[in-house]
Protein backbone atom coordinates (compact mmCIF):
# COMPACT_ATOMS: atom_id res chain seq x y z
CA UNK A 1 0.00 0.00 0.00
CA UNK A 2 1.34 3.51 -1.39
CA UNK A 3 1.65 5.64 1.77
CA UNK A 4 0.68 9.57 0.97
CA UNK A 5 2.06 12.54 2.63
CA UNK A 6 -0.41 15.29 2.92
CA UNK A 7 1.66 18.51 2.74
CA UNK A 8 3.14 17.49 0.35
CA UNK A 9 0.66 16.74 -1.94
CA UNK A 10 -1.10 19.90 -0.88
CA UNK A 11 1.61 21.77 -1.53
CA UNK A 12 2.54 20.42 -4.82
CA UNK A 13 -1.10 21.06 -5.84
CA UNK A 14 -0.97 24.37 -4.73
CA UNK A 15 2.01 24.69 -7.16
CA UNK A 16 -0.02 24.04 -10.28
CA UNK A 17 -2.48 27.38 -9.47
CA UNK A 18 0.83 29.52 -10.13
CA UNK A 19 1.12 28.53 -13.63
CA UNK A 20 1.05 32.14 -15.83
CA UNK A 21 -0.20 30.55 -19.43
CA UNK A 22 -0.36 33.10 -22.12
CA UNK A 23 -3.53 34.24 -23.97
CA UNK A 24 -3.18 31.83 -27.19
CA UNK A 25 -2.40 28.51 -24.80
CA UNK A 26 -5.45 29.64 -22.59
CA UNK A 27 -7.62 29.85 -25.29
CA UNK A 28 -6.80 26.59 -26.71
CA UNK A 29 -6.60 25.22 -22.78
CA UNK A 30 -10.23 26.32 -22.30
CA UNK A 31 -11.34 25.14 -25.72
CA UNK A 32 -10.03 21.98 -24.54
CA UNK A 33 -11.69 21.87 -21.36
CA UNK A 34 -14.92 22.34 -22.88
CA UNK A 35 -14.13 19.41 -25.27
CA UNK A 36 -13.76 17.17 -21.50
CA UNK A 37 -17.08 18.30 -19.86
CA UNK A 38 -20.02 15.57 -18.36
CA UNK A 39 -22.72 18.29 -18.72
CA UNK A 40 -24.99 16.42 -15.88
CA UNK A 41 -28.11 16.74 -14.50
CA UNK A 42 -28.92 14.36 -11.70
CA UNK A 43 -32.12 15.35 -9.78
CA UNK A 44 -35.66 14.01 -8.96
CA UNK A 45 -37.31 16.51 -11.09
CA UNK A 46 -35.43 15.92 -14.30
CA UNK A 47 -37.89 15.47 -17.59
CA UNK A 48 -37.16 14.77 -21.27
CA UNK A 49 -37.71 17.96 -21.69
CA UNK A 50 -34.96 19.37 -19.69
CA UNK A 51 -32.44 16.46 -21.01
CA UNK A 52 -33.01 17.98 -24.42
CA UNK A 53 -31.38 21.19 -23.48
CA UNK A 54 -29.12 19.85 -21.66
CA UNK A 55 -28.06 18.00 -25.02
CA UNK A 56 -28.33 20.70 -27.06
CA UNK A 57 -25.86 22.78 -24.85
CA UNK A 58 -23.39 19.66 -24.80
CA UNK A 59 -23.85 19.76 -28.73
CA UNK A 60 -23.44 23.60 -29.43
CA UNK A 61 -22.03 25.03 -25.81
CA UNK A 62 -21.29 28.64 -28.13
CA UNK A 63 -22.27 30.43 -30.53
CA UNK A 64 -20.58 28.91 -34.16
CA UNK A 65 -18.12 31.89 -34.77
CA UNK A 66 -15.98 30.93 -31.73
CA UNK A 67 -14.99 27.62 -32.80
CA UNK A 68 -16.35 25.89 -29.46
CA UNK A 69 -16.25 21.93 -29.98
CA UNK A 70 -18.95 19.86 -28.22
CA UNK A 71 -18.65 18.62 -24.83
CA UNK A 72 -18.00 15.05 -24.27
CA UNK A 73 -20.95 13.74 -22.76
CA UNK A 74 -23.97 14.31 -20.91
CA UNK A 75 -24.99 12.55 -17.73
CA UNK A 76 -28.38 11.56 -16.71
CA UNK A 77 -30.44 8.68 -14.84
CA UNK A 78 -31.12 5.19 -16.35
CA UNK A 79 -34.70 6.29 -17.42
CA UNK A 80 -33.70 9.55 -18.82
CA UNK A 81 -30.79 7.30 -21.24
CA UNK A 82 -33.13 7.00 -24.49
CA UNK A 83 -34.33 10.21 -24.46
CA UNK A 84 -30.54 11.85 -24.34
CA UNK A 85 -29.57 9.16 -26.96
CA UNK A 86 -32.39 10.69 -29.63
CA UNK A 87 -30.98 13.73 -28.52
CA UNK A 88 -27.43 13.79 -29.30
CA UNK A 89 -27.60 11.36 -32.00
CA UNK A 90 -25.55 11.97 -35.12
CA UNK A 91 -23.41 14.69 -33.00
CA UNK A 92 -20.62 12.72 -31.31
CA UNK A 93 -21.75 13.34 -27.62
CA UNK A 94 -21.41 10.70 -25.82
CA UNK A 95 -24.73 9.63 -23.03
CA UNK A 96 -23.62 8.48 -19.44
CA UNK A 97 -25.47 7.13 -17.04
CA UNK A 98 -25.14 7.20 -13.05
CA UNK A 99 -25.66 3.36 -11.85
CA UNK A 100 -25.20 0.97 -9.20
CA UNK A 101 -27.58 3.14 -6.58
CA UNK A 102 -26.10 6.04 -7.19
CA UNK A 103 -25.20 8.13 -4.89
CA UNK A 104 -25.08 6.03 -2.18
CA UNK A 105 -23.90 2.32 -3.70
CA UNK A 106 -25.09 0.76 -0.47
CA UNK A 107 -27.91 -1.68 -2.10
CA UNK A 108 -27.41 -5.63 -2.81
CA UNK A 109 -25.27 -6.58 -6.02
CA UNK A 110 -27.75 -7.65 -7.58
CA UNK A 111 -29.69 -4.56 -7.55
CA UNK A 112 -26.47 -2.80 -8.65
CA UNK A 113 -26.56 -5.15 -11.42
CA UNK A 114 -30.17 -4.30 -12.51
CA UNK A 115 -29.86 -0.78 -12.20
CA UNK A 116 -26.58 -1.20 -14.93
CA UNK A 117 -27.93 -3.58 -17.28
CA UNK A 118 -30.80 -1.47 -17.51
CA UNK A 119 -29.26 2.24 -18.37
CA UNK A 120 -26.54 -0.17 -21.22
CA UNK A 121 -29.76 -1.40 -22.64
CA UNK A 122 -31.33 1.72 -22.94
CA UNK A 123 -28.40 2.69 -25.17
CA UNK A 124 -25.72 4.32 -22.46
CA UNK A 125 -22.02 4.77 -24.02
CA UNK A 126 -20.80 5.30 -20.61
CA UNK A 127 -21.30 3.73 -17.08
CA UNK A 128 -20.95 5.88 -13.47
CA UNK A 129 -21.23 3.32 -10.91
CA UNK A 130 -20.43 4.39 -7.10
CA UNK A 131 -18.38 2.18 -4.65
CA UNK A 132 -20.07 1.33 -1.62
CA UNK A 133 -17.88 3.58 0.95
CA UNK A 134 -19.08 1.66 3.93
CA UNK A 135 -17.79 -1.76 2.51
CA UNK A 136 -14.10 0.08 1.75
CA UNK A 137 -14.16 1.72 5.15
CA UNK A 138 -14.97 -1.45 7.11
CA UNK A 139 -11.81 -3.65 5.41
CA UNK A 140 -14.20 -5.49 3.20
CA UNK A 141 -11.58 -4.31 0.36
CA UNK A 142 -12.68 -7.84 -1.64
CA UNK A 143 -15.79 -6.80 -1.74
CA UNK A 144 -15.57 -3.67 -3.27
CA UNK A 145 -13.76 -5.18 -5.89
CA UNK A 146 -15.85 -8.06 -6.88
CA UNK A 147 -18.62 -5.70 -7.25
CA UNK A 148 -16.66 -3.59 -9.41
CA UNK A 149 -15.46 -6.78 -11.76
CA UNK A 150 -19.47 -7.23 -11.80
CA UNK A 151 -20.63 -4.10 -12.86
CA UNK A 152 -17.99 -4.39 -15.58
CA UNK A 153 -18.80 -7.37 -16.90
CA UNK A 154 -22.37 -6.45 -17.08
CA UNK A 155 -21.54 -2.96 -18.89
CA UNK A 156 -20.78 -5.03 -22.18
CA UNK A 157 -19.00 -2.83 -24.39
CA UNK A 158 -20.16 1.12 -22.30
CA UNK A 159 -17.30 2.08 -20.59
CA UNK A 160 -17.12 1.82 -17.21
CA UNK A 161 -16.11 5.25 -14.65
CA UNK A 162 -16.25 4.28 -10.96
CA UNK A 163 -16.78 6.90 -8.16
CA UNK A 164 -14.75 6.99 -4.83
CA UNK A 165 -16.58 9.86 -3.40
CA UNK A 166 -13.61 11.30 -1.68
CA UNK A 167 -15.12 13.44 -0.05
CA UNK A 168 -16.47 10.21 2.49
CA UNK A 169 -13.15 8.63 2.07
CA UNK A 170 -11.48 10.43 4.75
CA UNK A 171 -7.72 10.34 4.00
CA UNK A 172 -5.55 10.85 1.24
CA UNK A 173 -4.00 7.04 1.41
CA UNK A 174 -7.67 5.96 1.68
CA UNK A 175 -8.14 7.44 -1.71
CA UNK A 176 -4.93 6.02 -3.33
CA UNK A 177 -6.07 2.67 -2.36
CA UNK A 178 -9.49 2.89 -2.92
CA UNK A 179 -8.06 4.32 -6.81
CA UNK A 180 -5.43 1.20 -7.23
CA UNK A 181 -8.57 -1.06 -6.63
CA UNK A 182 -10.80 0.50 -9.07
CA UNK A 183 -8.27 0.17 -11.82
CA UNK A 184 -7.29 -3.71 -10.84
CA UNK A 185 -11.09 -4.67 -10.77
CA UNK A 186 -11.02 -3.11 -14.42
CA UNK A 187 -12.31 0.81 -14.14
CA UNK A 188 -11.82 2.39 -17.84
CA UNK A 189 -12.09 5.68 -15.72
CA UNK A 190 -11.87 6.77 -12.10
CA UNK A 191 -13.69 9.69 -10.81
CA UNK A 192 -13.29 11.59 -7.25
CA UNK A 193 -17.23 12.02 -6.52
CA UNK A 194 -20.98 11.85 -7.09
CA UNK A 195 -21.68 16.25 -6.50
CA UNK A 196 -23.88 15.21 -3.98
CA UNK A 197 -21.01 14.91 -0.90
CA UNK A 198 -18.80 17.64 0.05
CA UNK A 199 -15.72 18.24 -0.63
CA UNK A 200 -15.81 16.61 -4.04
CA UNK A 201 -13.08 17.43 -6.69
CA UNK A 202 -9.99 19.12 -4.88
CA UNK A 203 -6.59 19.79 -6.92
CA UNK A 204 -4.88 17.16 -3.86
CA UNK A 205 -7.14 14.58 -3.95
CA UNK A 206 -6.91 14.34 -8.19
CA UNK A 207 -3.70 14.94 -7.39
CA UNK A 208 -2.84 11.31 -5.47
CA UNK A 209 -5.91 9.69 -8.20
CA UNK A 210 -3.50 10.48 -11.23
CA UNK A 211 -0.42 9.71 -9.64
CA UNK A 212 -2.11 6.28 -8.98
CA UNK A 213 -2.63 6.49 -12.61
CA UNK A 214 0.69 7.26 -13.81
CA UNK A 215 1.92 4.32 -11.42
CA UNK A 216 -0.42 1.72 -12.61
CA UNK A 217 -0.06 2.46 -16.24
CA UNK A 218 4.02 1.82 -15.75
CA UNK A 219 3.24 -1.14 -14.29
CA UNK A 220 0.67 -2.53 -16.60
CA UNK A 221 0.70 -0.32 -19.81
CA UNK A 222 -2.76 -0.19 -18.93
CA UNK A 223 -4.07 3.83 -19.52
CA UNK A 224 -6.85 4.89 -17.28
CA UNK A 225 -9.36 8.14 -17.20
CA UNK A 226 -9.98 10.17 -14.94
CA UNK A 227 -12.28 12.19 -14.08
CA UNK A 228 -12.49 15.06 -11.43
CA UNK A 229 -16.00 15.77 -10.66
CA UNK A 230 -18.02 18.41 -7.98
CA UNK A 231 -16.98 21.63 -7.08
CA UNK A 232 -14.61 23.25 -10.08
CA UNK A 233 -16.51 26.02 -10.90
CA UNK A 234 -14.21 28.97 -12.30
CA UNK A 235 -12.19 28.95 -15.85
CA UNK A 236 -8.83 29.35 -14.00
CA UNK A 237 -9.61 26.70 -11.94
CA UNK A 238 -9.87 24.02 -14.55
CA UNK A 239 -6.74 25.20 -15.92
CA UNK A 240 -4.79 24.41 -13.35
CA UNK A 241 -6.42 21.02 -13.33
CA UNK A 242 -5.51 20.69 -16.80
CA UNK A 243 -2.15 21.54 -15.87
CA UNK A 244 -1.84 18.88 -13.51
CA UNK A 245 -3.16 16.77 -15.82
CA UNK A 246 -0.07 17.55 -18.32
CA UNK A 247 2.81 17.69 -16.04
CA UNK A 248 1.75 14.46 -13.69
CA UNK A 249 0.57 11.90 -16.80
CA UNK A 250 1.91 13.88 -20.45
CA UNK A 251 0.31 14.48 -23.42
CA UNK A 252 -1.56 10.81 -24.27
CA UNK A 253 -4.05 12.03 -20.85
CA UNK A 254 -5.01 15.48 -22.38
CA UNK A 255 -8.16 14.51 -24.05
CA UNK A 256 -11.75 13.68 -23.47
CA UNK A 257 -11.21 9.63 -23.90
CA UNK A 258 -8.90 10.02 -20.71
CA UNK A 259 -10.26 12.80 -19.03
CA UNK A 260 -13.14 14.49 -17.95
CA UNK A 261 -14.60 17.25 -16.03
CA UNK A 262 -18.02 16.65 -14.08
CA UNK A 263 -18.90 20.02 -13.42
CA UNK A 264 -21.91 21.99 -15.19
CA UNK A 265 -21.01 24.51 -13.52
CA UNK A 266 -18.39 25.20 -14.88
CA UNK A 267 -19.35 25.78 -18.67
CA UNK A 268 -20.82 29.14 -18.50
CA UNK A 269 -17.15 30.45 -16.57
CA UNK A 270 -15.24 28.89 -19.05
CA UNK A 271 -17.58 30.00 -21.90
CA UNK A 272 -17.53 33.71 -20.61
CA UNK A 273 -13.85 33.33 -20.46
CA UNK A 274 -13.66 32.39 -24.49
CA UNK A 275 -16.02 34.82 -25.58
CA UNK A 276 -13.85 37.50 -23.56
CA UNK A 277 -10.26 36.29 -25.31
CA UNK A 278 -11.86 36.22 -28.55
CA UNK A 279 -13.62 39.31 -28.84
CA UNK A 280 -11.76 41.30 -26.06
CA UNK A 281 -14.86 41.92 -23.66
CA UNK A 282 -16.85 40.01 -21.44
CA UNK A 283 -20.66 39.34 -22.18
CA UNK A 284 -23.07 38.86 -19.46
CA UNK A 285 -24.22 35.52 -17.72
CA UNK A 286 -27.60 36.14 -18.94
CA UNK A 287 -25.40 35.67 -22.75
CA UNK A 288 -25.19 32.21 -21.60
CA UNK A 289 -27.88 29.30 -21.13
CA UNK A 290 -28.14 27.77 -18.08
CA UNK A 291 -26.50 23.85 -18.09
Amino acid sequence: MVAIDQVMAGERAAAFTKRSIKAAAKLAGLKLVVSMMDLTTLEGKDTPGKVAWLCRKAIQPAEPRHAVPSCAAVCVYPNLVRAAKACVAGSGVKVASVATAFPSGAMPLRVKLHDTRMAVQEGADEIDMVIDRGAFLAGEHARVSDEILAVKEACGHSHLKVILETGELQTYDNVRAASDLAMRAGADFIKTSTGKVQPAATLPVTLVMLEAIRDYFFETGRRVGMKPAGGIRTAKESLAYLVMLNETLGDAWMTPDLFRFGASTLANDVLMQIAKLADGRYQGADYFSLP
